[in-house]
């Protein structure tokens, strides 16, 4: 009977501890859209970082638009080509899900980053990589929920195009096809230019596109409690509830709330 008891706390110990790792990630899951390089959007004019390329906030399908400033520049073709970059459109691009796994920089610490200074996740997949040695011509499409304290942050590093909209609202602007850049907003910022409120629920949606050769860096750092789609949770978890409750309770930013 000791035996089979000291077994069974030592298992009830090695769930809750898996438990306990696993609350200490942050994921995140987007649409990839695969481009060809004879798209006119892609492979064509590095005109470095350019701001004000699209509107401050997204159409009727939550989309971004680009301003006159963006198509009075020669990084952008059209309002339809780059209506396409985000969108699943047959023959022009092809899609399928990625997801991003956020890793707590330090036990407790609430930062989560996710990093890569080589990101090309789908190379050799669908249009593959046009005799190069990477799939170079993509868009990745992150779309979810958050809210906010006023000392939450958000930080980008990365080539090329990136945009962060909360809210329906333009947060983070880095367009253009340039080097890594970085940049990043804070809670209180969300409050002061875009007028949200902390504490409330908000959509978000991340906008990146990979438009030419030769380097693809993604570099996300956050304290953001956000949170993608659900997808099936293991059928374990459950039995982890009730000892976790009052560490999630505890632990806001340890847990991507559904």
């Amino acid at each position: 009977m000791y035996c089979k008891t000291t077994t069974a706390i030592a298992a009830a110990m090695a769930l809750f501890s898996a438990g306990m790792v696993s609350a200490a990630t942050l994921e995140l899951t987007g649409t990839i859209r695969d481009f060809k390089d004879s798209h006119p959007d892609f492979e064509a004019v590095i005109g470095g970082l350019q701001t004000g390329a699209i509107e401050t906030t997204l159409d009727a399908d939550g989309k971004p638009v680009l301003s006159p400033l963006g198509l009075a520049s020669s990084q952008f073709s059209t309002q339809a080509d780059f209506a396409q970059w985000y969108r699943d459109v047959p023959g022009v691009n092809q899609s399928t899900s990625l997801t991003l796994t956020l890793n707590e920089t330090a036990p407790g610490s609430g930062v989560f980053q996710y990093s890569s200074n080589s990101f090309f996740p789908i190379d050799d997949q669908l249009f593959g990589n046009q005799g190069r040695a990477h799939n170079y011509h993509f868009t990745y499409e992150i779309t979810g929920t958050l809210s906010f304290k006023p000392t939450d942050s958000f930080t980008f590093t990365g080539d090329d195009d990136l945009w962060v909209f909360v809210g329906g609202k333009l947060a983070l602007d880095l367009g253009g096809v340039h080097g890594a850049v970085t940049g990043g907003f804070t809670g209180q910022t969300l409050i002061d230019s875009l007028g949200l409120s902390q504490d409330t629920n908000y959509g978000f949606s991340i906008f990146f596109a990979e438009r030419h050769t030769s380097q693809s860096n993604f570099t996300i750092t956050t304290t953001l409690p956000l949170s993608t789609p659900a997808v099936p949770l293991p059928a374990s978890l459950p039995l982890l509830a009730g000892g976790l409750a009052g560490i999630t309770l505890l632990a806001r930013r340890r847990k991507v709330q559904a």
